[in-house]
């Protein structure tokens, strides 16, 4: 009789097995070639920001010559064949948060306040241990490079797993 219940089981449990391998089956899936893609445009987009060093800040400028900060990153990701929302928080809820440790070159940093996302740069690298950012930040500065000034902050990215 146990012999029986177990043969039960898997006659039941095969139907489940088969719907499931079906439907993963189904689910996109990016190829390396379309992630390594991907990576190159992110990686471009890191680029196109950096020659945005001394454009000045301006509130609500998404370029080609001031900026605010998700105007930056807007601009930069556009220029590179990727799509960003407007705002530092539609970027944030667009993007797939990642861990500090795989930030790449290109990937945003979202910084909050009381779970309120209220600016967005872009990974630049670590330099001496910090981590480094390029960003256009306030009135009276331009589009730079600077060291993360505090740990509220996460990181986004539009590569995929």
């Amino acid at each position: 009789m146990p012999a029986f219940a177990a043969w039960r089981r898997l006659a039941l449990a095969i139907p489940v097995l088969l719907v499931t391998a079906l439907a993963l089956s189904l689910l996109p899936v990016e190829s390396a070639d379309a992630a390594s893609r991907r990576q190159r445009k992110i990686h471009h987009s890191w680029e196109v920001a950096g020659n945005q060093k001394g454009d000045p800040y301006r509130y609500g400028a998404n370029g080609p010559n001031a900026f605010d900060c998700s105007g930056l990153t807007q601009f930069a990701y556009k220029r590179a064949g990727l799509y960003l929302p407007r705002t530092a928080d539609g970027q944030a809820r667009y993007t797939r948060n990642i861990k500090r440790r795989n930030m790449r070159r290109g990937d945003l940093i979202f910084i909050h306040s009381g779970g309120d996302v209220y600016h967005v740069s872009m990974f630049a690298g670590r330099k001496n241990g910090n981590v480094m950012i390029i960003h256009s930040s306030q009135p009276g500065t331009n589009v730079k490079r600077d060291p993360m000034w505090t740990n509220s902050w996460f990181p986004g990215t539009l590569r995929r797993r």
